[in-house]
């Protein structure tokens, strides 16, 4: 609140043409009280004594609460207060969390204009959360299109690299295209090493990603995630809204259709606060920029080797699965999807046998077709002549 000295300084200043935000750096005040100030054309009337009861008041608690727990985010606090009866508005409780935002650590970041089409930032994310009942550790990837801040976010139970190739399909489908570059931190999954003189060498699985979505990869300088700052931040607005919002998940499947339904209701629909401008409508001018999708998306099964035993069948995960009794003796490869479908191949890479994982208390998965020639020659039996046996008798 300004005095009638500053309230003189302001006039005198502003007649003299300085602009509003030197006037507020001289007398180390607001902007946006200098320009209240000039439009009121007086000293601001002084308070009533006594403080008028507010609405907030028997919630404050509740706000000090979800504070200390690190939720500063004011509509994910309304939201949480209007389920508890609160009819009061928005500003009113902002202007109650505004001096207490002191006490909030804040990282800077850094951001990097693109142009549209040219640049999604990867980045993993992790908390703790309810999911089936049970406090459990949830990773959760953020892919960020630079130009437009429209984001998809997928959940799962790692971050390994199938997880994170899996990511970035699930969210190329999520826009509908592909951006020229992808930029990426530098764990192991997508970065092996950065060479002297700026060489970087990609992950395998990565470069094969690359290649058949037709993007460059790209990775930040090391010890300078801020490269991607523009991610950095999503994490922190997808803990900060989205887990403040939803506490307790079912499964982790629950726990994707939920991120769905808050992307298109919540996130996407949002004002973005560094471009002004609603997100679902930039990215509409991005879209067209897009690389098309290929005919059939990237595989991010894991992958591996089994030999099949006599009796044909491999173990896996501790059970063990049928293929065709020709097999038995020979090397198949095995893919298992990350929603555990496990599909079986031959040395000529023809699919031979498909199932869905299962505890070993479930006992071993067969399939009918696959053993009958086995039993038919287990159970032929030799014919033949009597007349051997009577001669011997």
């Amino acid at each position: 609140m300004i005095n009638r000295e500053d309230w003189i300084m302001i006039k005198h200043m502003h007649k003299k043409g300085c602009y509003q935000k030197d006037i507020a750096a001289q007398l180390n005040i607001s902007e946006r009280t200098v320009r209240r100030a000039l439009k009121r054309g007086s000293v601001p009337p002084k308070r009533r004594a006594g403080i008028r009861p507010s609405k907030l008041d028997p919630y404050k608690p509740l706000v000090d609460q979800l504070l200390a727990e690190e939720v500063w985010n004011a509509a994910v606090i309304i939201a949480i207060l209007r389920e508890q009866g609160y009819t009061g508005g928005g500003s009113i409780l902002r202007q109650y969390i505004q001096p207490k935002r002191v006490l909030r650590k804040n990282k800077a970041t850094v951001r990097f204009e693109t142009r549209p089409g040219k640049q999604l930032q990867h980045d993993w994310g992790e908390i703790f959360t309810t999911v089936g009942g049970k406090r459990t550790k949830v990773y959760f990837a953020v892919n960020t299109l630079g130009y437009s801040r429209r984001f998809h976010v997928w959940a799962g139970d790692s971050l390994d690299a199938e997880h994170t190739y899996e990511s970035l399909v699930q969210s190329f489908t999520w826009f509908g295209g592909v951006t020229a570059d992808v930029l990426v931190d530098n764990q192991k999954t997508a970065v092996l090493q950065h060479s002297p003189g700026g060489k970087v060498t990609f992950n395998p699985g990565f470069v094969m990603l690359a290649d058949h979505y037709g993007f460059q990869p790209k990775a930040c300088r090391p010890r300078r995630p801020q490269t991607k700052g523009k991610d950095e931040r999503n994490v922190g607005y997808v803990k900060q809204n989205f887990f403040q919002r939803y506490r307790a998940f079912d499964d982790l499947a629950h726990l994707n259709r939920c991120l769905t339904h808050w992307l298109l209701t919540v996130a996407d629909p949002r004002v973005h606060t560094t471009v002004k401008e609603v997100v679902e409508v930039r990215f509409e001018r991005e879209r067209p920029t897009l690389q098309d999708l290929p005919r059939v998306p990237f595989d991010t099964s894991y992958r591996s080797t089994r030999r099949v035993a006599i009796d044909g069948y491999v173990d896996v995960r501790g059970n063990r699965y049928s293929v065709p009794g020709k097999l038995c003796g020979e090397t198949v490869s095995i893919r298992i999807s990350l929603d555990d479908h496990l599909r079986v191949f031959d040395a000529t890479d023809t699919l031979v046998a498909n199932h869905h994982l299962v505890p070993r208390s479930a006992g071993w998965q067969s399939l009918p077709e696959h053993h009958a020639q086995l039993w038919r020659d287990t159970l032929r039996v030799e014919k033949r002549d009597l007349r051997t046996y009577e001669e011997v008798a």
